[in-house]
């Protein structure tokens, strides 16, 4: 094992020091795993592989960086810091193809320079789930001269019933404007978008999956963890996201998120509700705007069994828990 700033124990990576990996969907480049983001990382870009730490890989980044958007670093451990607003782009050479943008105060090790440019490096991390290290090729992808200022590509086609097109080369959908890669809209798609923030948009994407009867009921009996309580989702919020619980409830209201609430899109539809009942930590349960009208018969103080899945374990507002609905029960109420 290796310990790794922050005292993280990371498994060493079976392949030699050489080993490389392609990033195979736009995704983030960050300081520790599930950490600080330092850049957005375009596909193709190649990394070589340091070790592993969970659903997490630790990798090493090269490039270059426009001198102008450099200066000296303070940090004895790094050369550089990126100190243009709003971040830079990462190339494969001069004016070479982008790799990806890192983040205005990311630190650099310099590995060489051209007169207007630095070659540099800076080790991180990334989801497993975005490289390849099958595809990955030996070296570094050989630089090309593209024009160093990006050319921006025209606004999306739109099309009726509040649906945009995802535009001609498709793109990738986060789970936050700042978060990971959750799934990749196909070139020409139609996303439906329920809310913009500047130049991102919240979209909800409808299509079907395979997925048994049989195999669903049985992941979803293997998933729910009946004794975990909102107290230790609290202790460890990103532990357990995705992971469905089944928790008796007391509803108190149907509540409509505000913009505050910048865990729930705004408008979205969710239960106020105390777990246990009486003087229970209170519980989010979000709601579908589909299945509103399962919910608007509750009783305030009605007891109920919600079976959900993580969307956090601690909402930024107030720290407590929500839920994503899967199932309600109201059979189970004390008389």
């Amino acid at each position: 094992m290796l310990l790794v700033g922050g005292g993280a124990l990371v498994a060493p990576c079976h392949a030699s020091a050489q080993t490389r990996a392609l990033v195979t969907t736009e995704e983030n480049f960050r300081r520790d795993p599930n950490g600080t983001v330092l850049g957005r990382l375009d596909p193709g870009t190649s990394l070589r592989i340091l070790g592993e730490e969970g659903n997490w890989t630790r990798v090493e980044l090269e490039g270059w960086v426009w001198l102008r958007s450099l200066q000296r670093s303070e940090n004895p451990s790094h050369d550089l810091v990126v100190s243009a607003e709003g971040g830079e782009n990462l190339r494969s050479g001069p004016s070479g193809t982008i790799l990806g943008t890192l983040e205005e105060g990311v630190l650099l090790e310099e590995l060489g320079r051209d007169p207007a440019w630095a070659r540099v490096a800076r080790v991180g991390w990334v989801w497993s789930a975005s490289i390849d290290r099958e595809a990955a090729p030996a070296a570094v992808t050989t630089p090309t001269r593209d024009p160093p200022r990006d050319v921006a590509s025209g606004p999306a086609a739109r099309v009726p019933g509040g649906f945009r097109s995802s535009g001609g080369s498709g793109g990738a959908i986060l789970t936050a404007p700042d978060g990971d890669t959750l799934a990749v809209a196909s070139p020409s798609s139609d996303v439906q978008v329920t809310r913009r923030e500047g130049n991102w948009v919240r979209v909800r994407l409808e299509g079907w999956m395979w997925m048994p009867a049989a195999d669903e009921a049985q992941a979803q009996s293997e998933e729910a963890i009946t004794a975990l309580d909102p107290a230790e989702l609290g202790e460890t919020p990103d532990a357990y996201l995705g992971r469905v619980v089944s928790w008796s409830l007391q509803f108190i209201s149907l509540e409509r998120a505000e913009a505050v609430r910048t865990d729930f899109f705004e408008g979205e539809p969710f239960l106020l509700a105390r777990f246990g009942g009486g003087d229970g930590p209170f519980v989010y349960v979000a709601v579908p705007p589909e299945r509103t009208g399962e919910v608007e018969g509750l009783v305030p103080l009605e007891r109920i069994e919600v079976t959900g899945r993580v969307r956090t374990g601690a909402s930024t507002l107030t720290g407590a828990p929500i839920l994503d609905l899967i199932s309600l029960d109201r059979s189970r109420n004390d008389r």
